[in-house]
């Protein structure tokens, strides 16, 4: 059974750092991880993620501000965030693909995290 936990969200001033951390089990290498993020009232988007591989990806609206770093020896998937601005207020919540590539569609996503609060006060 894959379970995926979270851990890392906060209530922060903008121009705060935080760091998200994602422990994975159950499942087997190699497959694509991701972060996306849902704000009240918006649809869950793609934040930035690692392919199997090791390739990362990253949404353009946290380029230059967010990390997707990954420890393959332990299931863990970290997303890095500094330079925080009120707009990056919602539930962050990390995602497992049945697949080494990467993909940005909430759909082609199996199994989640049960999402981590991150607010961002101006």
């Amino acid at each position: 059974q894959v379970q995926l936990v979270e851990s890392g969200g906060g209530l922060v001033q903008a121009g705060d750092s935080l760091r998200l951390s994602c422990a994975a089990s159950g499942i087997f290498n190699p497959y694509a991880m991701g972060w996306f993020r849902q704000a009240p009232g918006k649809e869950r988007e793609f934040v930035s993620g690692i392919s199997g591989v090791g390739t990362k990806y990253y949404a353009d609206f946290v380029k230059g501000r967010f990390t997707c770093s990954r420890n393959s020896a332990k299931n863990t998937i970290y997303l890095q965030m500094n330079s925080l601005k009120p707009e990056d207020t919602a539930v962050y919540y990390c995602a497992v693909r049945n697949d080494a590539t990467m993909a940005t569609r909430s759909y082609e996503f199996s199994y989640w995290g049960q999402g981590t609060q991150v607010t961002v006060s101006s």
